[in-house]
């Protein structure tokens, strides 16, 4: 029972940390559990990340009833902004902005931390939500669903991927740090096996081409990260997530009729 009760938690907890939903009251918890739960809840990222991407392609789906697929597209994109708290589109800008326009290692850090967008998180950020737009768009209606599934379990996997290979920046204070740690492979796999059945949405081919991919990109910008800024924060693990999903849905585009 334990182990279960454990398991819930860890589960809103994740709901909690990747969306605005209400979830049950945590404010009984002491520090020393909620860090737990937390790092817990890392686990449940990828399913959590499913269930969103779900919402957002039943509002494609329904609203491409009523208008063109653009007007639908965009209108599940607002709705998911909303759902999240716009919570990986805000990593991908801040990212933008402290590679782009961060010369050292210092520069990139202190512009993590300011929360003005300049013209490279700007231009990151259009950029990177038009093509997300763009591709489900060009997506036959009847990939819409799967694509929007398998993109948002496998972008938030591309997280445990990229935590998997690089610690967080020391000396750095942020609830991005208190939960960030190197998962081990039993983690990975026990992450991996929460999602499977979601692969029974979408061919087999095109989801492990899919992995491949992000496991591949996870692989290159966690030791670019270690490179250029010795560890990784939390806007770094938000842009990932948004690569893995963008992955994902090029992957569909490029493979499906």
């Amino acid at each position: 029972m334990l182990v279960l009760r454990a398991a819930i938690e860890s589960f809103w907890f994740a709901v909690q940390f990747l969306t605005r939903l209400p979830v049950p009251d945590t404010a009984h918890f002491d520090e020393a559990t909620v860090t737990l739960r937390l790092r817990q809840a890392l686990l449940w990222f990828p399913l959590v990340g499913g269930l969103i991407s779900g919402v957002t392609a039943a509002i494609v789906l329904g609203a491409d009833t009523l208008w063109p697929r653009i007007v639908a597209v965009l209108i599940a994109l607002i709705i998911e902004a909303r759902l999240t708290g716009a919570f990986h589109e805000d990593a991908v800008a801040d990212f933008c902005d402290a590679m782009g326009g961060g010369l050292t290692r210092e520069d990139k850090l202190r512009i993590f931390k300011d929360s003005r967008i300049g013209s490279y998180g700007a231009l990151g950020l259009m950029l990177a939500v038009a093509l997300r737009a763009a591709l489900l768009i060009a997506l036959p209606v009847e990939f819409i669903g799967p694509a929007l599934i398998a993109s948002g379990t496998l972008g938030r996997l591309t997280i445990l991927l990229v935590m998997a290979q690089v610690a967080p920046v020391v000396d750095r204070a942020g609830l991005a740090k208190d939960i960030a740690h190197q998962l081990s492979v039993k983690q990975l796999i026990i992450a991996a096996l929460i999602i499977a059945p979601f692969a029974l949405f979408a061919p087999i081919r095109v989801i492990g081409i899919s992995l491949i991919l992000c496991a591949l990109f996870a692989f290159v910008f966690a030791r670019m990260l270690q490179h250029v800024l010795g560890g990784s924060t939390g806007d770094c693990l938000g842009f990932s997530a948004y690569v893995g999903q963008l992955l994902t849905l090029l992957v569909f585009a490029a493979t499906l009729p």
